[in-house]
C-alpha cells in the first residue's frame, strides 16, 4: 500500500512514520508513506497557499489551486482508490473504516486541513471521502492523518508479528478487548486468573468473550447496544438467565 499525505507543515509527520511498526512496514516494503509539502505548489511569487475567506470572518482558508495541482501531479503517476480529506465535519473514523480501506485500497491520498479549512470547491471536485478522528478540533490534519495511516497499515498482512493480533483488537468484533496478563504470575498480591493458566483453549475463549462483553457493557454502553442489535441471540440468552 502507498499513502501520499499532503500537508502545509510536513515536518509534523517526520516522527510517526520513522519508528516502531510503521517503520518496519516500510522496511519490509509492505507500505510506503510519502509526505508532500503543499507550499511547493504555491500559485504566486509570494508563496501563498492560503487567503482570506469570502464573506469576512476570522481565519485563513487553503486555496484551491495548490491542492488541486498537487493531487493532479500525483494522479499522473498512479491510480488512487481514495482521496481523503481530514476534517472535523467528516464521518467519524472507526475500525470498520480502517478495515475497508486496508482491504480495498492500494493507493490513498490524505489531505491535511489547516487554518479554517480548504476551499469548498476542492472538496466538491476531487475529495472522495471526508474523515474525522473525533468530535474535537486540532491545529491541523497532520496528526489525524498519522492516526488513520497507522490504523490502516497495521492491518496489512505481514506488518504485525502475530497474524492474529489485529483480529483480536478492540472493535474488530464490535466489542472492547478483554483484559490481558503477563509474567509474573503474582504481582502485588494479585494473581493471574486461573482460567488463563488452565490450558483449556475453548474455556479461555469463552472467558475472554464474557470479559469483553462485560467490559463493553460497562465502559461503552453505546457499543454494547449495537452489539446486541447485531447479535440478538446474546440478548435472548441473557434474558433466559
Amino acid at each position: 500500500m502507498r499513502i501520499d499525505i499532503i500537508s502545509c507543515v510536513p515536518k509534523l509527520l517526520d516522527s510517526p512514520f520513522s519508528h516502531s511498526i510503521l517503520q518496519r512496514a516500510n522496511d519490509k516494503a509492505l507500505s510506503e508513506v510519502h509526505v508532500h509539502d503543499l507550499r511547493e505548489y504555491k500559485v504566486n511569487k509570494h508563496g501563498h497557499i492560503d487567503d482570506y475567506a469570502y464573506g469576512h470572518g476570522a481565519g485563513m482558508v487553503l486555496m484551491a489551486d495548490p491542492i488541486f495541482n498537487c493531487i493532479e501531479d500525483l494522479k499522473k503517476e498512479r491510480d488512487y482508490q481514495e482521496v481523503i480529506y481530514m476534517t472535523p465535519d467528516g464521518e467519524v473514523f472507526d475500525q470498520q473504516i480502517a478495515n475497508h480501506l486496508s482491504i480495498s485500497c492500494e493507493n490513498i491520498i490524505i489531505l491535511c486541513g489547516h487554518y479554517k479549512g480548504i476551499d469548498q470547491r476542492v472538496r466538491d471536485e476531487v475529495i472522495t471521502r471526508e474523515i474525522s478522528i473525533g468530535d474535537f478540533v486540532l491545529s491541523g490534519g497532520e496528526l489525524a492523518a498519522a492516526v488513520v495511516a497507522d490504523a490502516i497499515i497495521r492491518l496489512i498482512p505481514g506488518v504485525l508479528g502475530d497474524e492474529t493480533s489485529a483480529l483480536t483488537d478492540s472493535f474488530q468484533d464490535g466489542l472492547l478487548a478483554p483484559p490481558v496478563y503477563t509474567r509474573p504470575r503474582e504481582w502485588k498480591g494479585q494473581e493471574v486468573p486461573a482460567i488463563l493458566l488452565s490450558g483449556h483453549e475453548s474455556k479461555i475463549d469463552e472467558w475472554r468473550l464474557e470479559q469483553s462483553m462485560e467490559r463493553t457493557k460497562k465502559r461503552r454502553p453505546d457499543l454494547w447496544e449495537k452489539y446486541l442489535d447485531a447479535h440478538p441471540e446474546v440478548k435472548t440468552k441473557k434474558k433466559k438467565k
